[in-house]
């Protein structure tokens, strides 16, 4: 297993006294390069120090926690250095928050008081009183989209509970606002069970015009998002399902361009079938990919299975079963693998080996997604792989969820779709694709940045072209407000 390289989730500032006599700055700089440590800046803190003596604040990104005791103690070893304090920075973002809420309009006059308040605001009250739907024009609602978890499957980390999920909640809401300027807020509820979780969803509907799950285990999360799509005329999308798919396939689509295949002749790989491999799948096969094959923990699904046999798979994985697989192959990942042309990880880290990838077809396609860690990592993958993408920031062709779910709202809010249907998704994808230019497509480059401020945009285009030509848009292209489709 390769080393861990440092990475900013652990950066630490270390404030440091320096004796000035001694001049120990560049010392200091050596001794952090050899303790592995990521120097990014280095800061002289102005009237910190006593006579002789310096204050400076060093940022160092480190490999883990236990790597920050390397560090320290290679500083504090340092002659002239004294170190003062030292602040996780991570940890100092999230204290208090990430997220806020701020006025559009300010009130600092009687007349603001009154037409934000009491008196006018009963005019907009009765407006909608006598005609509901008039909430999108005229609340927050038509740019608002909660975000909803009950902390079972959070990241990672598993079942957490709801306050723990929070952070990662807090995030999502900052991304919405920050690529689509979509409002979103955390919505994490202290129950598991599917009942309840629908019912409080469908009783906070009315704030929010789109709903976005989030980090809901399966195999409930496929429950609760059928029931509330069924139950509700706002968007509902369960983002670890179908923003990894969109993404997903984002990249397949142009990986395919640099090696030439067509979707329909393809042989995959999918390596974990929670919520997003099933997702994965179901866009592959709808997109017009025939052969896929599935593992979980016990192996390839498939209908000749023995749990299949005996009646003892979920509905999803019977699903699953009944619609890939069609060899009913047998056994681990590396016992099916051969022949594959694209391999898509979506479950932990070691699942696959280098020499297990080197017997796939010509000009393999490798999407080893899981985080933080791969199912093989890229340097071991290198000598067989034409293409490799991974979930990590890292490492060149980043699948991340953040190219989809922002835009894919913004279009969604801004045409009035009551829904996010699988032409919408595949439009969002195909937005996805086409942000990389022909002439800039590589092996390295088959899918934007994340910080391509181009991809929401063109995301929520693709989505609004596809509501309207579905007839699903509510939102008038003319005038720009809402109406109810007949």
């Amino acid at each position: 297993m390769a080393t861990a390289s440092v990475s900013a989730q652990f950066s630490v500032t270390v404030r440091v006294e320096l004796d000035a006599r001694r001049e120990p700055l560049g010392k200091l700089t050596a001794k952090i390069a050899e303790a592995g440590g990521g120097l990014q800046s280095v800061d002289l803190v102005p009237g910190a120090g006593s006579e002789g003596k310096r204050v400076r604040e060093f940022t160092i990104d480190a490999r883990d926690q236990a790597h920050w005791e390397e560090i320290l103690r290679a500083i504090g070893s340092t002659p002239g250095a004294r170190v003062l304090d030292y602040v996780d920075r991570t940890m100092a973002m999230h204290r208090g928050g990430k997220i806020e809420m701020q006025n559009k309009y300010p009130v600092k006059t009687r007349d603001d008081l009154a037409m934000a308040y009491t008196p006018g605001v009963a005019r907009v009250c009765e407006e909608i009183a006598g005609e509901p739907r008039k909430a999108f024009d005229y609340t927050i609602k038509r740019n608002t989209v909660a975000v909803v978890s009950d902390g079972t499957a959070v990241l990672g980390l598993g079942d957490i509970g709801p306050e723990a999920a929070m952070p990662v909640m807090e995030g999502k809401a900052m991304l919405f606002k920050e690529f689509a300027g979509v409002d979103a807020f955390p919505i994490c509820l202290d129950t598991k069970d599917p009942d309840e979780i629908v019912s409080i969803v469908r009783a906070i509907a009315p704030t929010f015009g789109g709903i976005n799950l989030e980090d809901i285990s399966a195999p409930r999360c496929f429950e609760i998002e059928d029931r509330l799509k069924e139950e509700l005329d706002i968007p509902v999308f369960h983002d670890d399902q179908h923003g990894t798919a969109v993404v997903t396939m984002a990249a397949l689509f142009n990986a395919l361009k640099i090696v030439d295949k067509r979707l329909e002749d393809l042989r995959v790989l999918v390596v974990g079938l929670g919520a997003a491999g099933i997702a994965v799948t179901r866009m592959m096969l709808e997109s017009g990919v025939r052969h896929v094959i599935g593992c979980d923990r016990q192996g390839a699904v498939s209908t000749d299975r023995e749990d299949y046999q005996a009646g003892e798979m979920s509905g999803i994985k019977r699903w699953y079963a009944e619609n890939t697989n069609p060899d009913k192959l047998h056994g681990s990942p590396a016992d099916v693998i051969e022949g594959c042309d694209v391999f898509i990880g979506l479950s932990g880290p070691g699942v696959i080996e280098a020499e297990a990838i080197g017997r796939m077809a010509e000009d393999p396609i490798v999407f080893a997604m899981a985080n933080p860690t791969p199912e093989i990592m890229p340097e071991e993958a290198e000598p067989y792989v034409r293409i490799m993408a991974t979930g990590r920031s890292d490492y060149p062709n980043q699948i991340n969820n953040v190219l989809c779910f922002p835009g894919i709202f913004r279009g969604a809010l801004d045409a009035g779709a009551a829904r996010i249907t699988e032409p919408m998704k595949l439009a969002a994808a195909r937005g996805i694709a086409d942000c990389v230019a022909e002439e800039d497509l590589s092996e390295d480059y088959i899918i934007p940045s994340v910080f391509d401020r181009d991809v929401a945009p063109a995301v929520a285009q693709a989505v609004i072209e596809e509501a309207r030509r579905e007839g699903i848009a509510r939102v008038s292209e003319e005038t720009g407000t809402f109406s109810t489709i007949e």
